[in-house]
């Protein structure tokens, strides 16, 4: 009988924070455009910035697409922009975590 980890991919082995550590370093590109995303949307004068929304809007705006930009991956970014900009903590709404 085999144990399964709460949110480990069986394919890769790989937890969700894992993959996502491995997807950022290899495309510093996304955290960067994220960034600058929420930035202009803040100056604009919004109060509340959803990283799903972020996420859709990137995908259009890359006519390449990125490949690997998983939707599990956006409370993880909206925590590292939170982590960089603290003053950014009230914008997006985080529940608590249930896996690693």
């Amino acid at each position: 009988m085999s144990t399964v980890v709460l949110g480990t991919n069986r394919a890769s082995g790989q937890t969700i924070t894992e993959q996502f550590h491995a997807f950022d370093a290899n495309n510093p590109h996304v955290y960067r455009a994220l960034e600058r995303m929420a930035a202009r949307r803040l100056a604009a004068g919004a109060t509340r910035v959803s990283l799903k929304d972020l996420f859709e809007d990137l995908r259009r705006q890359l006519p390449e697409g990125v490949a690997g930009l998983n939707n599990n991956y956006t409370a993880l970014y909206a925590r590292k922009l939170i982590a960089a900009h603290p003053h950014w903590a009230a914008v997006f709404e985080l529940r608590r975590r249930r896996a690693a």
